[in-house]
């Protein structure tokens, strides 16, 4: 370990120094850096400890990170996965297909096989012959919710019958991305002048859940004025 940083707790990739008030945190992943922090001497005294011991590159001020795009202007920084959303509409085989205006289709109710055989109903609802075609597109998804929180039900959603899905899953998944094929470089902005404050805001129903009858909870998360999940 670098001499006076301090691994996270939280995330063993995250390595932190903190000194009269300044920081500097490097983020790693597989040969993959990431150096931020709130002091340039810091930051560079850091590299010029790497480069002595490691072969490095530096690439710069920051723009593209584990698909992750990162745009700056005078308002802020606008982090969005355009490319990454573009590869999985091509690879799905969607970019031709017309685009969907909700992530989920309205009052759709869907169910797990084990439920429909005991009210024996959806019975032409046939399980996916391969279930890794289904599960490799919500992990896909599930990537893409790191800039893209009004996606997040859905997929989180979805996520609940990865062992046993269905066509009507496989279809409720399209469909989101066919929703992220209408704005496929939407991300989150945060404002270059922004109070550093986190505001949380829930919200449930009623007994929604047609298998278990209990409540279904949603909930969006405020970094001052900035949608952040």
């Amino acid at each position: 370990m670098l001499a006076g940083f301090e691994q996270s707790k939280f995330d063993y990739s995250l390595f932190v120094k903190k000194k009269e008030g300044k920081i500097v945190i490097i983020l790693v992943y597989v040969d993959d850096l990431l150096i931020i922090g709130n002091d340039m001497d810091m930051i560079n005294d850091l590299k010029g400890l790497l480069n002595q011991n490691f072969k490095m590159k530096d690439l710069g001020d920051l723009w593209y990170f584990l698909g992750i795009e990162i745009l700056r202007s005078q308002e802020g920084i606008l982090l969005n996965q355009l490319k990454y959303a573009q590869d999985l509409i091509k690879d799905i085989g969607l970019s031709k297909a017309k685009v969907a205006l909700t992530p989920l289709e309205q009052n759709q109710k869907l169910t797990t096989v084990e439920f429909d055989e005991i009210v024996q109903q959806h019975q032409d609802d046939k399980l996916l012959e391969d279930k890794t075609v289904y599960q490799r597109l919500i992990g896909r998804l599930i990537y893409l919710t790191h800039t893209r929180p009004d996606i997040t039900f859905a997929v989180t959603h979805l996520s609940q019958f990865m062992q046993s899905p269905k066509q009507s899953h496989m279809e409720a998944a399209l469909r989101v991305v066919r929703y992220i094929k209408k704005e496929p470089g939407l991300g989150i902005f945060l404002k270059a002048y922004n109070k550093h404050q986190l505001v949380a805001y829930c919200d449930s129903d009623w007994a929604s859940c047609p298998m278990s009858r209990r409540l279904v909870s949603g909930f969006c998360v405020h970094l001052g004025d900035s949608f952040i999940s």
